[in-house]
């Protein structure tokens, strides 16, 4: 965990869905696109303001992506308590890949805070590999 952060008792991240989407654009070395549908739950007792990102994307043959960067979907999302924030982006892969991460912000108290994304795989359909 970078220095100073601290995860938060009831914070969490659920990964609600992922799937294959051939029609999004992507690079020729990264031609397999997946949507992923997350929430960020605030189910603490502070309100917080998720800051930036991070996510580390490590395909079958060991090589590692990292993508990095404010905010979420272009928003700094503000949680109360019992609030959460859903969106849907996508990640772009070349191989079977692990995906794993954690997004960042700040308590009402200006605690720096942290939540970790549970990790998912991202499969390259059979019939097109």
């Amino acid at each position: 965990m970078p220095e100073g952060y601290q995860e938060i008792l009831g914070l969490r991240v659920e990964v609600e869905e992922v799937i294959y989407n051939p029609n999004l654009e992507a690079p020729e070395e990264r031609p397999y696109p997946f949507v992923y549908f997350i929430s960020i739950i605030n189910d603490s007792n502070e309100a917080l303001t998720i800051w930036g990102r991070k996510w580390i994307l490590k395909d079958v043959t060991g090589e590692v992506m990292v993508v990095e960067g404010s905010g979420v979907v272009g928003e700094n999302p503000f949680l109360l308590p019992g609030e959460r924030f859903s969106y849907n982006s996508y990640h772009v892969i070349g191989k079977d890949s692990r995906v794993s991460g954690s997004f960042f912000g700040t308590s009402e108290h200006g605690a720096k805070v942290r939540v970790t994304i549970p990790g998912f795989n991202l499969v390259v359909p059979d019939s097109i590999s």
